[in-house]
Parts: C-alpha cells; sequence; structure tokens
C-alpha cells in the first residue's frame, strides 16, 4: 500500500516538445519546465495526456523522466504517469520509473478491455502493492470509457491504496460529490481537477488544486488563483479565471483538428510564439497547427497578455 504524501497547489500536466522530425527537443523541454518552475508551480506532472504519453514506446517516456527530474532537480514533486491499458503493463512502466525521483505514479482505469467495478478495484490494488510511493487515481473517461466513481474512489483512499484523484472527468457534479464524500470521510484524498475553465467551481466544491494543461502555457496565473483561493479571495479568483477562460480559447482556433491535436496543438503552438519551446510538432499520426489558426491564437495571447510586449489589464506577461 501507499504511504499518503499529500501534493495540493498548481501541477500542470507537462507538455513533450518535439524537434521537427518528432524527436524529444530536450533544450525545449528544459526551457519549458524552467518556465513552470519560474511560474511558482507546486509540482509537475509528467508523462500525462497532454504530454502524449499514449503515444512514446518506453525508451521515450524514460528520456522524457530523465530530463523532466534532472531539470527539477527537487525543486517541486514530480509525478509520473504510468498509463497503459493493463495492470502488468503498468507495473512495468512502475518497474521502469523507479530509478527517478519521482514523488509518486499517476494511474488510469485499466482500457481496451472492458473493466467493471471489480477489475477496476483489483487493478488499482495490484499497482499500488507494486509500489512504496503514492498512487493518484487519473479519472479519465474521454479516453478510459469509464467514470470513476465517488464510492469507490474513496474507499481505495482509506484503505491507503490511493492518495489522491487527478480528475479529468469534466463532471462537475460527479466531483462535486467525490469532494463532499472526502470530507464527511476525514478528507483521505487530495483532490485535483483538470477542468482548466472551472478550476474556481472545484475550489469552492473543496478541491486541493488543479493540473491544467493550459498551465504550461501560463502558470502563473493559476498559482495567482491558487493562492487567492486559499486567502479565499473570491473575486481574485474570478478575475484570474475570467482571463484564463479568455487564454483557453486558443484550443477553439484550429477549426479542422479535434482532440490532443486542437488542445495539446494549440497549448504547443502558443508556446512556440512565445518563444519557449521551438516547435508545435505533435506525435504522429497528429499534424500541427498551421495557417490562420496561428495568427488567431498569437490574437488571444496578446490579447491575455502572454505576448512580449502586450498589453493586457490583467497580468500582463504573467506567464512568461
Amino acid at each position: 500500500m501507499t504511504t499518503p504524501s499529500p501534493l495540493s497547489g498548481v501541477v500542470p500536466p507537462l507538455l513533450t516538445p518535439l524537434t521537427a522530425d518528432g524527436d524529444i527537443d530536450l533544450p525545449s523541454l528544459e526551457r519549458l519546465v524552467g518556465h513552470l518552475l519560474e511560474g511558482g508551480v507546486d509540482g509537475i506532472f509528467a508523462l500525462g495526456s497532454s504530454g502524449e504519453v499514449a503515444f512514446w514506446d518506453d525508451a521515450r517516456r524514460a528520456a522524457v523522466l530523465e530530463a523532466v527530474t534532472g531539470t527539477v532537480a527537487g525543486q517541486v514533486p514530480v509525478i509520473a504517469g504510468v498509463i497503459d491499458m493493463q495492470t502488468d503493463r503498468v507495473i512495468q512502466h512502475v518497474r521502469a520509473a523507479e530509478r527517478f525521483d519521482l514523488a509518486g505514479y499517476v494511474v488510469t482505469a485499466p482500457f481496451y478491455a472492458i473493466a467493471g467495478p471489480e477489475e477496476i478495484d483489483t487493478h488499482f490494488r495490484e499497482v499500488a502493492a507494486a509500489t512504496e510511493r503514492p498512487i493518484w487515481a487519473y479519472d479519465l473517461p474521454v479516453c478510459v470509457h469509464v467514470k470513476l466513481a465517488a464510492a469507490p474512489l474513496l474507499r481505495l483512499g482509506a484503505d491507503g491504496v490511493i492518495t489522491g484523484v487527478k480528475d479529468s472527468s469534466a463532471d462537475d457534479v460527479g466531483f462535486r460529490r467525490l469532494a463532499a464524500g472526502n470530507r464527511a470521510a476525514g478528507s483521505p484524498l487530495t483532490l485535483l481537477t483538470g477542468h482548466e475553465v472551472v478550476v474556481d467551481g472545484a475550489y469552492l466544491a473543496g478541491a486541493d488544486g488543479s493540473v491544467p494543461g493550459l498551465g504550461n502555457v501560463d502558470p502563473a496565473g493559476y498559482v495567482r488563483m491558487h493562492q487567492a483561493a486559499q486567502a479565499s479571495d473570491w473575486e481574485q479568483v474570478r478575475r484570474e479565471q475570467d482571463r484564463l477562460a479568455q487564454l483557453f480559447e486558443i484550443v477553439f482556433q484550429p477549426t479542422d483538428k479535434v482532440g490532443p491535436a486542437a488542445g495539446v496543438g494549440a497549448f504547443k503552438t502558443a508556446l512556440r510564439e512565445m518563444g519557449i519551446v521551438s516547435t508545435n510538432t505533435m506525435a504522429r499520426p497528429m499534424s500541427p497547427i498551421e495557417g490562420e489558426a496561428v495568427e488567431r491564437i498569437r490574437t488571444i495571447l496578446a490579447q491575455t497578455g502572454m505576448l512580449e510586449g502586450s498589453d493586457s489589464g490583467s497580468g500582463a506577461g504573467a506567464g512568461v
């Protein structure tokens, strides 16, 4: 079983910058990690969906973890996705990652083969038994095709199997029920929301922090929002969330793309335009955002103060 290790605040799911040829761009990755650290993040989540983990073989996963942990050098906790379709493969990823300085692992339910409550419970318990490091359950029904319900998560938390939940379900009712149940149970879990544009509502419901993909672009904005929430300054929380929601409009600009090609592609494009990564190359078979969508993304970056020399009413240059 895992030993609980609370992780709260802003923990962005790190993107994986690539060269034009599709190799991992280590200099860009180091700059991106530096951008997050400068923004004041509380941790980094490597090899998540925003990091395109589903597209990487074992060697690339290891290369990402080596670069990230080496660059972070203990400044903040690093947690790593060990995501795969079934239990044995997930445990293999855990074994491979043990040599890195990690604060724990992020695990989805098994997928491809349909899994019910019994299989999901067994999956988390067997992965947790294979490591002494903490496990976060990753609720990602858009990819896994099953929603992690509150009651089983709370049982896993009470039994010490998982230490927290990374909720990317976009199910605000489900998250509120989980948060209420967690409080009633004595808060065995730390709850992190991945729902970028309603983090304010998640804080009001009981979230301990956020894991926003957009936090790669503007980590400082999410950090300011977290600090305001901790101070119960809800007007400041609302202002920060409104600006971040405006910035999130970048993901809707590539009208010819869906899924990560649009969302992660927009984040990579924004970071390229900000001079933090060198390309907006995506993992194959996805193609990068090009053409007029790039100009629309630049316009939004300027409007929200994210480009050098831009003038925004709130937090100009805050994420740079």
